[in-house]
């Protein structure tokens, strides 16, 4: 018989239900007559939103297919459900959890970090993460987690579904700085072991690389954002956040507010820069921020993204290239030029030299000057 699964599937932010299946058309189709039914990509699975009544319809809905229903707790334990058998709500919705208390305990802890002026990619990043690491273990009070809570989390959830080190890594310094504010006996976080870092150097475009991809962007709007992340070295957030006076035409310099860690700094600003902002103010005519859209609202990460992929679908790099990528250019592109690796950390921003020594190991100068003990054989 077929079968279809259940499972609790955090999305966006939201508790779903998730919905699996072997594929089959008459199952898809019958499935997207029920309301609320998408496709996710990112998860290649159905989904509904979460709710006792969402819940129950889908059930009901499912009643009508010759299929077995198993609802996945969590990937800890499977029950299998006969669609012709009576459903016993009490039981069956524990599945899912009323987790208004964990949104409610997340949205005050984001709040808390909001005046603690964490960035708002730090307060959504532990956020998101908490709220599936709590809704994990929706039977468990917040305050009753343990450290063996937290490996078996690692185990069963991080690892099986091949999570990475970096996602592994901020769950803990997510859940370090939430009991630092809410306090558990059971917790000692100087016990929580984080796992070990593997360094892998960044992906770098050479000049004419970096060249092409710019040649490629005939939109000014679109040229001008990837130009300004490469000419001065920007997170993407940075970018953005740019508004319209932190340009220094006179002093020929970009203020760059509350970046990484809330911290201000200054930026060079590039003559040909400058000239290709005058011709994109002149066209664009921005009221507060340099990047707006277009009900003048702040420009988002996602549609520059979606430019730098439309650049690179014209050109022939096949490099993995992220707007992060730029940067990293850039960097990579002073040191080879002769710039002190002091000032290259002053202008990316890093707190430790340390961070900035990675592109030591990617600038080609220094390596194209080393011999191969190969050379001197005489063959």
């Amino acid at each position: 018989m077929k079968e279809i699964r259940l499972f609790s599937l955090t999305h966006r932010n939201q508790l779903n239900i998730g919905i699996k299946f072997t594929y089959d058309y008459a199952i898809k189709k019958h499935l997207m007559l029920l309301k609320n039914v998408k496709w996710t990509a990112t998860h290649k699975c159905f989904y509904i939103p979460y709710s006792k009544k969402n819940y129950f319809d889908l059930l009901a809905h499912l009643k009508k297919l010759d299929i077995n229903i198993t609802v996945d707790k969590n990937g800890n334990q499977n029950e299998n459900f006969e669609t012709k058998t009576n459903i016993n709500p009490k039981q069956e919705v524990k599945f899912f959890i009323d987790n208004s208390k964990i949104i409610r305990v997340i949205e005050a802890f984001s709040k808390w970090m909001e005046q603690k002026r964490y960035s708002k990619n730090t307060i959504n990043t532990y956020s998101g993460l908490l709220k599936v690491f709590f809704e994990y273990f929706h039977e468990k009070d917040i305050s009753e987690i343990t450290e063996k809570d937290i490996i078996r989390f690692n185990e069963n959830y991080i690892i099986q579904r091949g999570y990475s080190s970096a996602f592994q890594n901020q769950l803990i310094s997510a859940i370090k700085l939430f009991y630092k504010k809410y306090q558990n006996k059971n917790l000692d976080l100087e016990n929580l072991e984080r796992p070990l870092k593997s360094r892998k150097l960044p992906e770098v475009l050479n000049i004419q690389e970096v060249e092409k991809l710019l040649s490629v962007t005939k939109n000014i709007k679109h040229r001008i954002l990837l130009s300004l992340i490469y000419s001065a070295g920007l997170r993407i957030g940075e970018t953005l956040n740019i508004k319209l006076n932190d340009i220094d035409s006179k002093r020929m310099l970009i203020h760059i507010k509350n970046g990484k860690g809330g911290k201000d700094r200054f930026v060079p600003l590039s003559p040909k820069i400058l000239a290709l902002l005058r011709d994109y103010y002149k066209s664009y005519k921005p009221k507060i921020y340099l990047f707006e859209g277009q009900q003048g609202e702040q420009y988002t990460q996602s549609s520059s993204r979606a430019i730098l992929k439309n650049a690179l679908r014209r050109t022939n790099i096949t490099k993995r290239v992220t707007l992060h990528t730029l940067r990293h250019s850039y960097a990579t592109h002073l040191l080879e030029a002769g710039t002190d690796i002091r000032y290259i950390q002053e202008l990316l921003g890093h707190n430790s030299p340390k961070t900035t020594m990675i592109y030591t190991h990617i600038s080609n100068n220094q390596l194209r000057n080393i011999k191969s003990p190969f050379d001197k054989l005489n063959l």
